[in-house]
């Protein structure tokens, strides 16, 4: 652990919100060349270095306005891919770039303008190829691709029939699509092109995955799927699901805690599943509860995963090993070293240090993030986060209460800038997975079921009351933030419990604010008197900007009785990206969880 500093350095806005100098690295399949995002230009780009030679390192894309989100190393150590949005509509494309040719200009594989691609993919059982999905055929229905990476051409494997939410494509070459049926359900289906129809397979009721199925990984043989199932059991654990007969077997099942939620919720995170790259079997699965645990499969990865935790105290995050399981590239969740990254040549025993992504910030002068449980007024235990400053007489603080997104997301331990920087100017900060939370059992989440303004907010007052009255925080000094469902919470906080709040901030909005505001009496508004903030993107596809507008212009029509600051950026979409952006909105409360790690 980190001792803290003798005497708390204030830390400025630009140190704990800039670019890191390097994140997201990956080992090649050869395990000869490691590559990772750093700045080019004040962009997020790709750089590649040899294993051996590190100081040779090279700059391998090129984005001047939009970062690079993700890259995804081929079977084909010549080609990287990688996905970056475009300019002006916030859709990703897919580009390739030839390592073996330094000079050559990126392609862009998916290069229709107002169409994006989801959902990349490739698998040892196919080689040089890559499956994706476009809509560029129909916005609103995205058809299934596999792309022959060297040749850059396209095939159409199926044309969404309307109702598809994602697709499963076997190494024998059966189809599969899955989405929700008329009821509301999941329903998997078959493709049987001889009598052009789709036959289903199993059906799952809708209300029990209120984000749809994660994982959902066929296994290498293709006669079945890996997913994450809570049928007969009110824990998230990993079965087999035979795509015959719909049958399900235990794969593994954590006797506490949940499978890792975390991937469901924002799928460019690391998947729950640690698969061995080069069959595609199962060596790992992530579980999680107030930190990560990840129990192995596999023998061999047993005795790597024994070594890689003895890098950190932090827990593993993103895992990248070569083709023969030998050498590896790993980083770390952590409250204070965030992100640190290692290389580990299992064969030698040989690990190093390969970087820290903010080396300029100390961890000993980051406060630390303690897990807690606090109960709700009814008995509910709340798993939560407090995180205090140091240098402090933990008595009396000043209070933010930071709600999460979703809502069916749920709070992590971790870095994350703005806790730190509320911290390091004295506050504490709180963080609470209220019920309706994912990854605290089935019957968690669903106790938030029609309880958006309810008990879902009693239990965010209620954690309050509790840092109160336990002498962490001043009563009258108590604000709210969030974004998304959490900008939700701030309107329904300083609606209905104005007492409780000083100040508010939304970040984000939610995306039926229009909808809400018709669902509560017509004097809500007039009710507001907490000082509130609204931060939005102008390009948010999710969450529009006129949904912000509304809340902003209905107060302000009021008079100077509230104060409301409305704060817009116009190069942005629902995740800010570009570094200046996040400097001048340092919340970010909509950002995925671990894009800054």
């Amino acid at each position: 652990m980190f001792a803290a500093s003798h005497k708390v350095p204030h830390l400025a806005v630009e140190d704990l919100f800039r670019a890191p100098v390097r994140t997201a690295a990956s080992i090649s399949p050869d395990g000869t060349r490691i590559t990772y995002l750093a700045p080019w230009r004040g962009r997020m780009n790709v750089w590649v270095e040899s294993v051996d030679a590190p100081e040779e390192a090279r700059c391998v894309t090129a984005g001047d306005n939009r970062g690079v989100r993700a890259y995804h190393w081929t079977d084909d150590p010549r080609w990287l891919l990688y996905e970056q949005e475009g300019d002006d509509d916030g859709n990703r494309h897919v580009f390739r770039v030839d390592l073996e040719n330094p000079d050559g200009a990126a392609v862009d594989l998916t290069p229709f303008p107002g169409a994006g691609a989801t959902g990349f993919e490739t698998t040892p059982s196919r080689p040089g190829k890559a499956l994706l999905h476009l809509n560029h055929r129909e916005r609103t229905e995205f058809d299934l691709y596999e792309l022959d990476i060297a040749a850059g051409e396209l095939t159409m494997l199926a044309q969404n029939p309307g109702r598809a939410g994602g697709w499963l494509y076997t190494p024998g070459g059966d189809l599969y699509a899955h989405g929700l049926t008329d009821d509301g359900d999941i329903e998997l289906s078959r493709w049987d092109a001889e009598r052009d129809t789709w036959d289903p397979v199993v059906t799952f009721d809708g209300s029990d995955y209120p984000l749809g199925i994660r994982p959902f990984q066929v296994t290498p043989d293709g006669t079945g799927v890996w997913i994450g199932s809570h049928r007969g059991s009110d824990r998230t654990r990993l079965v087999r699901l035979d795509l015959a007969t719909g049958e399900e077997s235990e794969v593994d099942d954590h006797p506490v805690l949940d499978l890792d939620p975390r991937h469901t919720a924002f799928p460019s995170l690391p998947s729950p599943l640690i698969l061995d790259r080069r069959t595609g079997e199962l060596a790992g699965v992530r579980y999680l509860g107030e930190r990560q645990v990840i129990r192995a499969l596999d023998p061999h990865f047993a005795a790597v995963l024994e070594n890689l935790e003895k890098l950190s105290d932090g827990d593993l995050a993103v895992v990248s090993g070569d083709e023969d399981g030998q050498r590896w590239v790993v980083s770390f969740t952590h409250d204070r070293d965030p992100g640190v990254t290692f290389f580990y040549d299992h064969s030698t025993g040989e690990s190093r240090l390969l970087f820290r992504p903010y080396p300029h910030l100390d961890p000993g002068a980051l406060a630390p993030k303690t897990p807690l449980t606090v109960y709700s007024r009814d008995g509910l235990a709340l798993p939560s986060y407090l995180t205090l400053p140091l240098g402090a007489d933990p008595a009396g603080l000043p209070l933010v209460l930071l709600v999460h997104p979703g809502p069916w997301h749920r709070d992590t331990w971790g870095f994350a800038p703005f806790e730190q920087l509320l911290a390091n100017r004295g506050y504490a900060v709180l963080q609470v997975n209220f019920r309706g939370s994912s990854g605290f059992g089935k019957a968690f989440t669903e106790a938030g079921t029609g309880a958006l303004a309810g008990k879902m907010h009693d239990d965010l007052v209620d954690a309050v009351d509790w840092v109160v009255e336990r002498g962490y925080a001043d009563r009258e000094r108590v604000a709210i933030l969030g974004g998304s469902y959490g900008g939700y919470a701030i309107l329904a906080g300083v609606t209905f419990t104005p007492d409780v709040f000083a100040a508010a901030i939304d970040f984000c909005g939610i995306p039926n604010l229009a909808t809400y505001l018709r669902t509560v009496p017509e004097s809500a508004v007039d009710r507001i008197r907490t000082p509130l903030m609204v931060m939005q993107g102008t390009n948010d596809a999710r969450v529009a900007k006129t949904e912000s507008d509304q809340i902003v212009e209905a107060l302000r029509a009021r008079g100077v009785e509230v104060e409301v600051e409305y704060m817009v950026n116009d190069d942005e979409s629902r995740r800010f990206g570009n570094p200046e952006n996040t400097i001048e909105f340092p919340t970010s409360p909509c950002q995925e969880e671990g894009e800054r790690q």
